[in-house]
């Protein structure tokens, strides 16, 4: 598991950072990827990234600001193209179908996959075996969601080396033990699954904040998050600003992660005002507060390991 951030910028795009979009790629866990957000020349940030539109398993859309939602047309209709012949499921605020009907209908578009939009209103949005979404408003100038993707616990480690010293032959048997089944050996003998797996492995927890003043429904979703990944759209020093237009400041943000208890903080939706060393400067002041903080670029690489905070960000 790990984030590709497409575009990291706040309100429009600049030379150095495009409008918001992050992926979180879940290639050994299922061979897709989600996209969050999908603004203006999202699809031509996917063309310089290893991403492909066919492997597009879901969208979670946080707000119906240009800056977040007008790439979808074009990406939607590229997928199409690009071998996406998959069912594709987008969740979003109250408004996300008709704007994307109009959209597709006016402009004839017509996509080789069936996708379907659901309308969220908070709470669970989605829930399989292996993941859990969970979707909060958080505070902005119109309704805005931010996204908490847990991943369900996995099995522990069996114990082959003690399996094997107690004479139990190697082969399928091995994986019913895993999944916790007891089996009977041709000897007689009834091994017990539960005597032979560890503990089992915490899954890991993302949360994907939308566009928010700082507010305690943002501290809430990110209780405990292995990542949150938080706006940052000014500098300490612009508080009074941040608080006006319902955007966060990089301590704001870090206040948040601190007292969510979450492990690793990444600042994202900067102001085009903080270029290069400048955006460095935003994390110093986020890591004044929570020492665990980076600043994400356009096509920065965050991944998301079992038990461990995330690795310091690789440029792609």
């Amino acid at each position: 598991m790990d984030l590709y951030f497409l575009g990291t910028g706040a309100g429009m795009p600049s030379k150095g950072r495009n409008v918001t979009s992050i992926a979180l790629r879940l290639a050994e866990e299922r061979g897709t990827f989600w996209l969050f957000d999908c603004g203006e020349g999202t699809q031509h940030q996917v063309l310089n990234s290893p991403l492909k539109l066919g492997k597009l398993e879901y969208i979670f859309i946080t707000h119906l600001h240009g800056d977040h939602i007008f790439g979808l047309p074009g990406l939607l209709s590229s997928r199409s193209y690009q071998g996406g012949d998959t069912p594709l499921t987008l969740f979003g605020p109250p408004g996300i179908r008709t704007y994307l009907e109009t959209a597709l209908t006016l402009s004839q578009t017509h996509l080789a996959y069936e996708l379907k939009v659901q309308e969220i209103a908070g709470g669970i949005v989605f829930a399989d075996d292996q993941f859990e979404v969970t979707a909060a408003e958080v505070e902005h100038r119109i309704a805005c969601f931010g996204y908490r993707v847990r991943e369900r616990d996995r099995p522990g480690k069996l114990d082959e080396a003690r399996l094997r010293a107690d004479g139990v032959p190697a082969g399928p048997l091995y994986g019913r033990l895993k999944r916790g089944e007891d089996v009977a050996l041709d000897d007689g003998r009834i091994v017990r699954g539960a005597d032979y797996v560890g503990a089992p492995i915490a899954g890991r927890t993302v949360v994907i904040m939308g566009d928010t003043r700082r507010c305690t429904a943002a501290v809430e979703l990110a209780r405990g998050a292995d990542v949150l990944v938080h706006e940052a759209t000014f500098a300490a020093d612009l508080s009074p600003m941040a608080q006006q237009y319902y955007h966060t400041t990089s301590t704001g943000a870090a206040e948040v992660a601190a007292e969510a208890g979450a492990k690793a903080l990444i600042l994202t939706h900067i102001s085009s005002r903080y270029a290069g060393e400048e955006a460095e400067a935003l994390a110093a002041e986020a890591r004044s507060v929570f020492p665990n903080t980076v600043v994400a670029y356009d096509h920065t690489v965050v991944s998301v390991p079992f038990g461990s905070e995330p690795s310091e960000e690789e440029r792609e």
